[in-house]
């Protein structure tokens, strides 16, 4: 009895072997033998070899690769209810990877895996409802196979719930519950989750502030090499914001997101190496990494590199190299950028002169608010220099930069008004810019509003604003200034 048992169990493991020569075979790596034994195991309704076989097919695993095969015998397997021949029958629909796309095909093979508790098919079809790709959307259905990814540890499943609770799409807002999932994902090092739950903590978003935690975050994130928030680290390390400041790692975390090529931090170590701020002064490098941000077209990065060149501040002086800059970061609407370049084509400077390139230039950064530009357009259209003469147009721009408080065009603009040059002549609204301008230091300008005190001269005498801003002019070493004063004192 005994031994009739044997045989019996004998028969049986030996018929479980041959059943399983498919994956033996395939997990020991021995491929003709392991697609023989697929094949025959395949055809005859096992559905692991089914998906060995179309494994083998669509990857060309020392066979020929065969789309078409691999999709039929996914089929068959996926029909079975094998979950892996499902993901990857609806991966070869979605991407339409060597048949035609499918989209419809592609949802309903990730909904039968998912549907599995397959947790990268739930958020894969999660995004397909949330963005409406190949269905309807409905954030609602997104909402629920997120959940589903998330509470089975899937990272982006929970990162992608703790969205949806963070912007309140198409369920309630919930910052708190937000902040459970940026958490969770969080902790698995999912970095996007880590900025973002930094920033929360950072501004106390729904959930109270918490700096510490806040640069905890960044840093993680930062320590998984993204650069814009490596970038965001230094920031906050350079500013003392959210943190104490410290230069010093400002420096470290803007030269890793810099040496990842990110323009910005190439910019701000730049600054750092140009001004000696949190490392030593470096001019060099400074102009290495305004470069590097400059070939980027960081139009901030190409005028101070311009600059530097215009002025060999550190390094040797280059009027071509400042005017190639200069251009390129006023093409890019860089307004001091444009002033500067209206300068060089102005004055000749390191290129032929170019009266109307100038007016041209200084136009560009004038109409952009540049108080600096938009005093020399008032001074060219004011003597008529590279333009016809339009005493008009140079009140309307000394106007311009001097309610910006720029102290030459507030002088233009009272001499204009005092004589009634291309207005009508006001000593009331010469005397206020006057006194904008003396209130500056500017000892001409003092002198001449002392005069018009001393005078009664358009507005109402006053010796003792007289006396005041002579001796102020008087201690400008304006000598004019002085006599007057010795008069108006004896």
């Amino acid at each position: 009895m005994k031994k009739g048992l044997l045989i019996i169990l004998s028969l049986l493991l030996s018929s479980i072997v041959y059943a399983n020569q498919c994956k033996i075979y395939w997990l020991m790596g021995s491929s003709e033998e392991a697609f023989t034994s697929c094949k025959e195991e395949a055809e005859q309704g096992n559905a692991e070899a089914q998906f060995f076989l179309a494994y083998m097919y669509d990857e060309g695993d020392d066979i020929e690769l065969n789309k078409q095969k691999a999709v039929y015998w996914y089929t068959k397997a996926a029909e079975q209810g094998n979950a892996d021949a499902q993901y990857n029958l609806a991966v070869i629909y979605d991407k339409g990877d060597g048949l035609e796309q499918d989209k419809q095909k592609a949802l309903y093979w990730y909904t039968k895996v998912a549907e599995q508790g397959n947790s990268i098919a739930q958020n894969i079809l999660a995004n397909k409802y949330y963005y409406g790709e190949g269905t309807e959307q409905d954030k609602q259905k997104a909402f629920y196979w997120y959940t589903k990814a998330a509470e089975q540890g899937n990272t982006h499943g929970q990162y992608n719930l703790a969205l949806m609770y963070s912007d309140g799409e198409g369920i309630e807002q919930d910052k708190q519950k937000a902040v459970y999932w940026y958490t969770k994902a969080a902790e698995q090092g999912e970095f996007s989750a880590q900025n973002n739950l930094a920033v929360i903590y950072s501004k106390g978003d729904g959930i109270e502030q918490d700096k510490q935690k806040a640069v905890y975050w960044y840093t993680k994130a930062a320590e998984q090499g993204n650069a814009e928030v490596q970038f965001n680290l230094a920031y906050m390390y350079d500013e003392g914001d959210d943190t104490e400041q410290d230069k010093q790692k400002a420096f470290y975390w803007y030269t890793k997101s810099a040496e990842q090529g990110y323009a910005k931090a190439q910019k701000n170590l730049a600054f750092m190496y140009s001004h000696g701020d949190g490392t030593e002064q470096d001019k060099q490098k400074a102009v290495y990494w305004y470069t590097k941000a400059a070939e980027q077209d960081d139009a901030e990065s190409q005028y101070n590199l311009a600059l530097i060149y215009d002025e060999g501040n550190g390094i040797e002086q280059d009027k071509q190299k400042a005017f190639y800059w200069y251009t390129k970061a006023a093409e890019q609407g860089q307004f001091a950028a444009q002033n500067n370049l209206g300068n060089m084509y102005y004055k000749g400077d390191g290129i032929e002169q170019d009266k109307q390139k100038a007016l041209y230039w200084f136009t560009k950064a004038a109409e952009q608010g540049s108080p600096i530009a938009q005093k020399n357009l008032g001074n060219m259209y004011y003597f008529g220099d590279g333009t016809a003469q339009n005493k008009q147009k140079a009140l309307y721009w000394y106007t311009k930069s001097a309610e910006q408080g720029n102290a030459d065009a507030e002088y233009n603009l009272a001499i204009i008004y005092y004589e009634g040059e291309g207005t009508a002549q006001d000593k009331v609204k010469a005397a206020y810019w006057y006194t904008k301008v003396a209130e500056q230091g500017d000892a001409e300008a003092q002198y001449r509003l002392a005069r018009m005190y001393d005078k009664g001269d358009g507005i109402e005498q006053d010796k003792s604003l007289a006396k005041k801003y002579y001796q102020l002019a008087c201690e400008g070493h304006l000598g004019k200034a002085c006599n007057k004063l010795e008069q108006l004192t004896e």
